[in-house]
């Protein structure tokens, strides 16, 4: 269930050489991604110099047929980029939000330029000054902004596209893969130095469409083909020929997002090459090897839909246990459990998932689910399942235990919200009312996925960050923490302070 976590953002962008309007390509492209951002979504165009926009908050809807000119009518153009979006950074009040949706432009002496973006800067105090003095008016309302503005500071001063982004490159701290239009209509996506977070380039059957997208689904929805995951620090521009690759900055270490791979992900997306739901179904493989003992104890297995059904499954081919499907999502209980007040989260968690209690009743059972980050969603599910009678109630958890915030783009971004960061796994145990928490080993995951430890960002569950100011803003504040101090509102917003420390 993913513990009401948030991720920053999904992004989709096309270009169609036939001259034929994207604007269809780039509403599936966001419908296949929307769980990767559910408070706003926007579309961009780009049609004879002229950038069109369309942004609003909630899911991307659903067109009917007698909207579809009108749509159309908004959204000329044979280029364009589109963004589902989640807050990581920014103001959540409702008038922010809207000024926050992506994509965003910014225009500047005749340049003007529009990205979607996906991630998180850390040092946004530097850039916001820095900013501030080329845009007197400048106003921040997410990431984007920054990444849009100083790309455009680049550009102005007489360098080319290629040279602009090595200088946010190497000046901008934190994960950015980024999809973009200039004014004369260049089509461009690139990474930052680590490729944090993701981003796959594809095309059409007959060549003549070439796209980028957060996830691989984005690109299977259009019938396109996917070539290539870009590549820690690569700017990829795009021409009738097809993707132009260039290496801008040497990378020091890939650091992609083990996050990804344990609940943000759809199990259908691919990276590199192995499908989610494959790696999701080795982490509950994992899991009976490292657990012999418990699972000899169990009765039957049981989901947390829908990120533990692969692990399930896993947990079932490897141990013989009986998957018992009798725990399911209410499909249309949409409400977030992060948007509603302390009050009301248990109740909405308790209604989202509806589990039949003749099925568990006396039964010593394990439960899969992706990650604790809070306990909170564990905690109502362990309850349930013992006022419906259950004898044990064993948890296996896919993501190792979380003991440290994430400055890269998903919202868990303060020690003291982390019941993995002042608590060990009995203790956990004891506090979610369960008779075992078991988390996967880090090493077990890291070999699951098919990366090398090198190759992955694992700050969350290491405390080792793969960038610096990162790293040096989490040792402060675990130290803060640790000796009592309150922590108010997201880490990476409190670098004025750590920096004058």
């Amino acid at each position: 269930m993913g513990e009401q976590l948030k991720i920053a953002c999904g992004v989709f962008g096309a270009i169609n050489f036939q001259k034929q309007p994207i604007f269809p390509h780039i509403y599936w492209g966001l419908r296949a991604q929307n769980h990767r951002g559910h408070q706003s979504h926007g579309f961009l165009t780009y049609n004879n110099g002229k950038f069109h926009v369309q942004r609003s908050l909630d899911l991307v809807p659903k067109i009917k047929t007698n909207a579809l000119q009108q749509w159309f009518g908004r959204l000329p153009g044979h280029i364009g980029i589109g963004n589902v979006r989640y807050t990581t950074s920014g103001k959540t009040d409702e008038k922010s939000l809207i000024k926050g949706t992506q994509p965003v432009t910014a225009s500047k002496n005749g340049f003007k330029l529009a990205v979607s973006f996906n991630g998180n800067v850390v040092n946004t105090f530097q850039l916001k000054k820095e900013i501030s003095k080329e845009f007197p008016r400048f106003s921040y309302e997410c990431d984007a902004d920054l990444i849009c503005h100083k790309l455009l500071i680049e550009l102005t001063k007489g360098k080319d596209l290629a040279s602009a982004v090595k200088t946010c490159m190497q000046e901008i701290e934190g994960a950015f893969s980024v999809a973009g239009i200039t004014k004369e209509g260049k089509f461009f996506a690139f990474k930052d130095p680590c490729g944090i977070r993701p981003l796959c380039a594809g095309h059409s059957e007959d060549l003549s469409i070439y796209a980028f997208s957060s996830e691989t689904v984005g690109q299977d929805i259009n019938g396109f083909e996917r070539d290539f995951e870009l590549e820690p620090g690569e700017l990829v521009t795009v021409s009738k020929d097809g993707f132009d690759r260039e290496k801008i900055v040497k990378s020091e270490r890939r650091a992609f997002c083990a996050f990804e791979f344990a609940y943000f992900a759809r199990p259908d997306s691919r990276f590199d090459k192995k499908y989610v739901y494959e790696i999701r179904e080795e982490f509950g493989k994992n899991l009976v090897r490292e657990n012999p003992d418990i699972v000899k104890d169990a009765d039957m297995i049981l989901s947390l839909p829908e990120t533990g059904d692969d692990a399930a499954l896993g947990v079932h081919e490897e141990s013989g246990l009986k998957w018992e499907r009798a725990s399911r999502r209410h499909r249309y209980v949409t409400e977030r459990a992060f948007i509603l007040l302390n009050g009301e989260r248990y109740s909405t968690i308790d209604k989202k998932i509806n589990i039949l209690t003749s099925k568990v009743k006396g039964k010593q059972v394990i439960v899969t689910d992706d990650s604790i980050v809070r306990g909170d969603t564990t905690k109502v599910i362990v309850k349930k399942l013992r006022k419906m009678g259950a004898e044990k109630v064993y948890v296996f958890i896919t993501f190792p235990r979380i003991i440290g915030p994430c400055f890269y783009g998903i919202d868990m971004a303060t020690y003291g919200q982390l019941i993995g960061s002042k608590h060990d796994p009995k203790e956990i145990t004891k506090i979610i009312g369960a008779d075992a928490v078991c988390y996967q080993s880090i090493e077990d995951f890291i070999k699951a996925t098919g990366f090398s430890r090198d190759q992955l960002c694992l700050g969350c569950i290491t405390g080792k960050y793969p960038t610096l100011l990162a790293q040096k803003i989490a040792d402060e504040m675990k130290k803060r923490f640790l000796e009592g101090c309150e922590e108010k509102g997201r880490l990476y917003e409190m670098v004025e302070a750590v920096e004058k420390t």
